[in-house]
């Protein structure tokens, strides 16, 4: 018997359709024209982070270690075994890991404080603080006790070749060298104390300081100045810029030679060599209005965290190839610490936090991501929209919705997924008929609990212009 044969049907391919786009390295968030920066960059996040890049996720979580006061005024860390934190109820108290001990009491309720490491001719090291209205203090692992000889309203201690430093209204102060207690001698040597007036043409005030450069950083609102050598007959100041200061003492961190700084003009970068600039941040420049003197930023080594107190964390990555902001909501931050490479927050509910795990103390963390408007090849063009869909791993739900709009909110719910306890890897497929015939489609990924999001494609078909 002869079989039948039969010739498989030739269909004419439509004019303009479009192979399936794909976008498997996403950005971060974005706020420059949404019409045209890349499509791998969202144009508005919330609690998502590139941990996982090129994928996106949720960001961690966090625990809550206690709750004194309504306001964390400062966190130090002694020897990267005990955490130490000053509330606003005037307690100064410390965490070894597992409970909590008073260490003092009695403190102003509202002066922030900073503290640094120091051991000098002290028997240990020990962890010095400060707040420019209560006398310095020092731990020594066992107890917390004024520091003699330090000079009253000593604010922003920190150390610079073998000495404490710390500023006094507007005078800049060093102690003698190896000496702690000891800021008053001046009898022309070279281990001799060092004090200097601060000038600047905006008549302003010290307002930062830090040796965590391989100089001494001096920091007003609106200029930055240096002072270098190792001996008071070296020391010498420099004035750096008057374009940019910095809010405060709390609103600098320095990461791998390099100082990332708040200014009410934005985020700048500073290594020394050539001017601040602020080139990094400008893509998310938008996101960054409301820095003010409450804003503060951190690092956990890996990360740099810039808090605005409008309930906006500005997350910036620094790995090459990535280099990726991300915007988190829900912790309003006052200060933050590190100790065995775990990151410390304190807030401003006079909670201290860790951040761990995937649930923030319990709860499920909310979590969406907005992509930019998607078109044709030119923004003009007319569009048949075919398909779209994303590839995620969810242990929560995720709700997506379609915007026929540049911008605004005139969303419209068209699919909702349930993820399992264990994530896995899942297609699915976003309903696109109501749109089918929209010059552009913009997404919205929602949900609750844990989500990875790896790929989104669309594929489309171009309509001539007329």
């Amino acid at each position: 018997m002869k079989p039948v044969q039969y010739r498989a049907p030739e269909y004419q391919q439509l004019p303009g359709l479009m192979q399936p786009i794909p976008i498997r390295e996403f950005r971060g968030v974005n706020s420059f024209d949404s019409l045209s920066i890349q499509d791998s960059f969202f144009t508005d996040m919330q609690n998502m982070t590139s941990d996982d890049y090129p994928a996106v996720s949720t960001r961690p979580g966090y625990s809550v270690l206690g709750t004194y006061g309504t306001k964390v005024l400062g966190m130090g860390v002694w020897k990267d075994r005990e955490l130490h934190v000053v509330f606003n109820d005037g307690t100064w108290r410390r965490w070894n890991g597992s409970s909590w001990t008073t260490m003092a009491s009695g403190l102003n309720t509202s002066a922030d404080w900073t503290f640094t490491n120091f051991q000098g001719n002290l028997s240990d090291v020990n962890l010095i603080g400060c707040n420019g209205v209560d006398p310095v203090k020092k731990y020594d692992g066992s107890s917390v006790s004024n520091l003699a000889g330090a000079p009253q309203k000593g604010k922003y201690i920190t150390t610079y070749q073998n000495r404490l430093w710390c500023a006094v209204d507007n005078e800049l102060w060093a102690c003698t060298l190896d000496q702690p207690t000891s800021w008053d001698k001046f009898a022309g040597n070279k281990d001799d104390s060092y004090r200097r007036q601060m000038e600047s043409s905006r008549g302003e005030q010290i307002n930062m300081l830090t040796g965590s450069l391989t100089k001494l950083t001096i920091g007003m609102p609106n200029s930055l100045h240096e002072l270098y050598g190792a001996l008071p007959e070296d020391f010498q100041t420099k004035l750096i810029t008057e374009d940019m200061g910095l809010a405060n003492n709390k609103s600098a961190v320095t990461q791998e030679g390099f100082m990332r700084s708040m200014h009410a003009t934005g985020v700048y970068e500073y290594g020394g060599g050539v001017l601040p600039n602020k080139t990094f941040s400008d893509i998310v420049g938008k996101f960054l209005d409301g820095i003010t003197a409450d804003s503060v930023a951190g690092s956990d080594g890996r990360k740099m965290y810039f808090n605005i107190p409008t309930d906006r964390m500005m997350v910036y990555d620094p790995r090459p190839g990535v280099q990726a902001w991300s915007i988190w909501r829900g912790v309003k931050a006052t200060q933050f610490a590190v100790m065995q490479n775990k990151l410390y927050i304190g807030d401003a509910q006079g909670r201290v936090l860790r951040q761990e795990g995937t649930t923030d103390a319990g709860n499920a963390i909310t979590w969406s991501a907005t992509t930019k408007p998607f078109n044709g090849g030119s923004m003009a063009q007319k569009m048949r929209w075919y398909k779209l869909w994303v590839v995620v791993e969810l242990t929560g739900n995720m709700d997506i919705h379609l915007s026929p709009s540049i911008s605004g909110e005139d969303w419209k719910l068209v699919q909702s997924i349930s993820g399992s306890g264990s994530p896995q890897v899942q297609r699915i497929i976003i309903p696109v008929s109501s749109f089918a015939r929209e010059n552009w489609i913009r997404v919205k990924f929602s949900g609750t609990g844990w989500a990875r999001i790896h790929e989104f494609t669309r594929q489309t078909r171009q309509l001539p212009l007329y």
